[in-house]
């Protein structure tokens, strides 16, 4: 039910304004600003109807705020509805302009309060929801990938959502394997030329002889073999956003053309003569120090300075390992979407294992391991044989012993370390458990048919716990 103050001297008016909300409305009267602002602070209003008269009259008239603060502080969503006779509507339209959200004139018309409440009411939640959509900048689809517990990642997604939607040249920084592709989509989901193409060229694989070609394209009879035009990557993401990978092993002469782009925003295809404009985005990213490089003279200052507007540098994988978790659920659920197994967790030697791991290749390396596991998988859990020996390190230093053998090959030895392990872990469990296969397997983040599956192979006699709980709890 909407909560309706009219503030007006004029006591006629009220019946007309309360016979438009007999059924979904309560109407209040005020004749001053401060009685009304009283009865505001008791009981907020939704919509406050204000009689220019009376407005005009207050000591506060020349400064609207005045007037209209003390309600706001009580209920920022209030809505102002100016009021005057219909021979003065240029004061009314002047109100909306300045401090009202919509006017009504007088005779009072109750299907014209009507609309105008609907009418306001309409605007509001349309504001409401673009503030929602602001606060929610990411997109659906990327929002299980930008959560983060990490205070680094967190900067960088506080920095893409700065940059995004503006035109400037962006620098990706990081180690080989820390997303700099996908960052640099995702900084061209959320920009402003999402709709256009998105161009990601990897300047490292392709010859020396040819990247200028790639990125510009060539004139027919440029050089041997060039039977055609061709047009380049730039001419491609007209509009959009070119991502250049690597960007630290372009040629010299494909360094100053792409100075060129940036400081002119023109460029020309290889053996021609034409000048083109390009209307494009950069996005660049290197594992290289570009710094030293300069130094060193391999690559030009003047272009590194242009790329160099928004640097962002990504954190290794092992310096933010607190997301691990999130990331595997992201991984684990791509991996279920295109090999359909249902596999939605790790082995808890696993989770130990990688929070121990170096993770020199990062979320790439990550990625790979995943799915390498899942494909040999054949439970509903990643358990530890999947996964290289050296990642669960850590978690089977307690049964190495089982490796003393130096005449086992690798293989053997694993497998050995591994049942071992298995058995271990699987005794503590019932231990803890007092033999109770349903918590145990809870435990274990398995299914309690695997538990017994596993319990009967290495024939564990779960009954030998319960008795031991038993007796340690006799008197």
């Amino acid at each position: 039910m909407k909560n309706i103050l009219v503030l007006s001297t004029d006591t006629n008016i009220v019946p007309s304004i309360a016979e438009a909300f007999s059924k979904d409305g309560r109407v209040s009267h005020g004749t001053d600003v401060a009685s009304g602002v009283a009865a505001h602070n008791r009981k907020p209003f939704d919509y406050i109807i204000v009689d220019m008269a009376l407005l005009a009259d207050s000591p506060g008239s020349r400064d609207v705020n005045r007037v209209t603060k003390p309600f706001m502080a009580t209920n920022p969503l209030v809505q102002f509805i100016a009021m005057a006779p219909r021979d003065q509507v240029r004061r009314v339209v002047k109100a909306v302009k300045e401090w009202a959200d919509d006017y009504i004139t007088t005779p009072v018309d109750p299907g014209e309060i009507r609309l105008v409440i609907q009418a306001t009411n309409h605007a509001m939640v349309k504001d409401l929801e673009l503030d929602y959509l602001r606060d929610r900048f990411w997109k659906t689809e990327w929002l299980e990938i930008v959560q983060s517990r990490n205070a680094a990642m967190r900067k960088v997604y506080d920095n893409i959502r700065s940059v995004a939607p503006t035109i400037a040249t962006v620098l990706l920084l990081g180690d080989t394997g820390t997303g700099k592709g996908l960052f640099s989509r995702l900084i061209h989901w959320h920009s402003l030329r999402s709709e256009k193409p998105f161009i990601a060229v990897h300047c490292g694989a392709i010859p020396d002889t040819l990247l200028e070609s790639e990125l510009f394209g060539h004139e027919r009879g440029a050089f041997t073999g060039a039977d055609r035009r061709k047009p380049g990557k730039f001419e491609m993401a007209q509009g959009g956003t070119i991502f250049l990978d690597e960007i630290g092993t372009i040629t010299g002469p494909a360094q100053i053309k792409l100075l060129q782009v940036l400081q002119d925003g023109t460029f020309s295809r290889v053996g021609g003569e034409q000048i083109m404009t390009a209307d494009v985005r950069i996005i660049a990213a290197t594992n290289a120090d570009l710094v030293q490089m300069v130094e060193q003279g391999k690559f030009r200052k003047d272009l590194y300075y242009r790329l160099n507007i928004f640097p962002i540098a990504l954190p290794s994988l092992k310096d933010r390992l607190e997301d691990l978790p999130s990331l595997v659920d992201v991984l684990l659920a791509k991996l279920n979407a295109k090999y359909g197994k249902g596999i939605s967790r790790l082995h808890p030697a696993v989770h130990e294992g990688f929070q121990d791991y170096d993770w020199p290749g990062n979320i790439r390396e990550l990625e790979n391991l995943l799915e390498r596991a899942y494909i040999l998988e054949t439970g509903q859990v990643l358990s530890p044989e999947n996964f290289p020996h050296e990642m669960m390190m850590h978690s089977w230093q307690t049964v190495a012993p089982a490796c003393d053998n130096k005449d086992l090959c690798l293989a053997e030895a694993r497998h050995r370390v591994i049942h071992e392990f298995e058995q271990t872990y699987i005794k503590n469990l019932l231990k803890q458990t007092s033999g109770k296969i349903t918590p145990a397997a809870k435990k274990a983040g398995i299914t309690p048919r695997q538990l017994n599956r596993l319990i009967q192979r290495y024939k564990i006699d779960k009954n030998g716990f319960k008795s031991d709980k038993k007796m340690s709890t006799t008197p």
